[in-house]
């Protein structure tokens, strides 16, 4: 059985990490080579992508301490940002003194859209389609016959009209298919295809744009995690933990009220989960458009997580976003180092990773909120980030965490800084 709760693993090396790793998720050193090569060659990348003349790196760590739906997970981070796998984790060892993370997903349900222009009597058209409805679903479940075997296929048809364009009106068609343990977008952008020419018989105009919805809101992810207030004032024991809840609350209502504010608040939430879904190889860029859509679902951009107390005045938060991920098919499939990622989680179907990744976005958004609440943003992430600039100067070895804590104590963490005290270390002065 996996644990997750690996103490001392930041002071080890590289080589005792990955020993440990191993070790806690039951696989062998095998199992993650992968990452010690960054997982494909030149020549693999050429097949992915076009012009490829070379590969480009992110340092991959282990978020630790996670416990969702009362399983321990060991979790692969692809991410540069300093503070990112440090912040959820601390956050996750917090949780677990509540019962760690709680998440739920609806069906994998995405949308495909085609857009019917030409058409002369817009409400006659709509009409005509939804009389069409059950052998138009007919012809789009027969499509993929290998995702209809594990129950996939088409689902639902819906036609609504947009009255006012550039263009003037025109239809709109949703086709609600299940892909699935798939991400779902070439399923579905082929079902449309597919249907088009139908379509354009059936109502007599022209099926325009057919494409798939990254607005994915009906493959909704949910998670909900409870801190005892006492956990609060771990590491910030000057404070009360009331004082800490209080504040990390009040942090979420300036998001939830000012979409300046929510930005940045959405930002921190997607530093986790982005760094889950490139790890496993999936689609960071759809996974960015649907939450920020969905964040301003009812007209204003706001908050995608909500923080409160319960009756016992223990901190509540939770979160509810698009997770269009997939476990079968593109980089997933065809990547190793994305494969021993899945493969470390122990994850057998995609919904289980949307709920693992949404409880990471949950974590690191706590991260982020009870810094804010407390010492200040700054305070942890520069002491990361000093590292970071000390590299930049030219530190090696020993002296990287040499300059680095100078610049900290000294809280001025700057380039031109760096290279001062470096010289003069060296100097011996």
């Amino acid at each position: 059985m996996t644990n997750s709760r690996i103490p001392g693993f930041y002071n080890l090396t590289l080589e005792e990490r990955r020993a440990k790793l191993a070790e806690a998720s039951n696989r062998t050193p095998e199992d993650l080579l992968p990452w010690t090569t960054g997982g494909i060659s030149a020549e693999s990348a050429d097949h992915m992508i076009e012009n490829v003349v070379g590969l480009h790196s992110l340092p991959l760590g282990i978020g630790l301490n996670f416990m969702v739906n009362g399983r321990d997970v060991l979790i692969p981070f692809a991410v540069e940002e300093p503070s990112v796998v440090a912040g959820a984790s601390f956050m996750a060892k917090l949780a677990r003194a509540g019962g760690g993370f709680t998440a739920t997903t609806t069906e994998p349900l995405m949308i495909g859209q085609m857009q019917l222009i030409n058409v002369v009597n817009m409400n006659e058209a709509r009409l005509k389609i939804y009389e069409h409805k059950a052998e138009l679903l007919a012809i789009a479940d027969a499509i993929d016959p290998v995702l209809k075997k594990f129950g996939g296929g088409a689902r639902d048809l819906e036609v609504r009209t947009i009255e006012e364009s550039a263009i003037g009106p025109f239809l709109v068609l949703h086709l609600i298919y299940d892909v699935r343990d798939a991400m779902g977008a070439n399923a579905v952008n082929t079902a449309c295809e597919k249907l088009a020419p139908q379509i354009e018989a059936i109502t007599g105009g022209k099926v325009h744009l057919r494409i798939l919805s990254n607005l994915a809101d009906r493959r909704i992810a949910r998670v909900r995690c409870t801190i005892p207030v006492s956990e609060l004032t771990v590491g910030f024991e000057s404070f009360k933990g009331e004082t800490v809840r209080d504040g990390i609350i009040a942090a979420y209502a300036f998001a939830a009220s000012d979409p300046y504010r929510a930005a940045t608040h959405n930002k921190g939430i997607m530093n986790g989960v982005d760094s889950v879904v490139i790890a496993t190889g999936n689609d960071w860029r759809a996974i960015e458009a649907g939450a920020h859509a969905y964040a301003a679902r009812n007209g204003k951009y706001t908050s995608l997580s909500t923080w409160g107390k319960d009756k016992d005045g223990n901190l509540v938060g939770t979160l509810e976003m698009p997770m269009a991920v997939g476990i079968v098919g593109g980089a997933t499939k065809v990547h190793p180092a994305a494969q021993a990622a899945v493969k470390l989680m122990g994850i057998k179907t995609a919904n289980e990773l949307a709920e693992i990744i949404v409880s990471v976005g949950l974590a690191q958004n706590m991260a982020a909120l009870r810094a804010l609440a407390t010492e200040g943003i700054q305070r942890g992430h520069m002491s990361l980030h000093a590292r970071q600039v000390a590299i930049a100067a030219g530190a090696s070895g020993e002296l990287i965490e040499k300059v680095a804590a100078q610049m900290v104590a000294e809280k001025v963490v700057r380039s031109d800084r760096a290279e001062e005290i470096l010289k003069a270390m060296e100097s011996g002065k």
